[in-house]
């Protein structure tokens, strides 16, 4: 017996046209309210802003995405940072140093171990490079 598996479960169905219930409801209460305080707010001139703003957010709550997820699913989160209680459980300790700055200074002079050139050994050197110089001419300034 075999039985149909759905394939696109994370897709949701376009009932009202191009747009799923969510959206269609999410549109249809922001104008609902663009309209209800159109014609309750006596004053034009602040119901007019109040309605773009619940058109607005109606917009942001059906198509808005937040990295790659719905503007409704951002907001939630927020709500529950912000109406949440938060635990912070690192708590710094200070700690008091063992050692002496002076016996600090005297362990990492000890580690620390810097070559050091003799006359002898720079001349060698200097020297050393010379001749190789001079036995590769591509490695040469040319003389004008």
């Amino acid at each position: 017996m075999q039985f149909q598996v759905p394939q696109f479960i994370e897709v949701e169905d376009k009932i009202f046209g191009p747009l799923t219930l969510k959206e269609f409801l999410y549109l249809g209460g922001g104008i609902g309210m663009a309209v209800v305080l159109f014609i309750f707010v006596p004053f034009k001139i602040i119901s007019i802003p109040l309605a773009l703003v619940a058109v607005a957010f109606s917009l942001a709550l059906s198509f808005y995405k937040v990295n790659g997820k719905p503007f409704a699913n951002t907001l939630e989160a927020a709500f529950y940072y912000w109406g949440g209680s938060k635990l912070y459980i690192w708590k710094k300790v200070d700690k008091k140093p063992t050692n002496k700055p002076e016996e600090i200074v005297q362990q990492a002079r000890s580690m620390v171990s810097v070559p050091k050139l003799s006359v002898s050994k720079l001349k060698d050197l200097t020297w050393s490079l010379d001749i190789k110089e001079s036995m590769n001419p591509g490695t040469r300034e040319m003389k004008k």
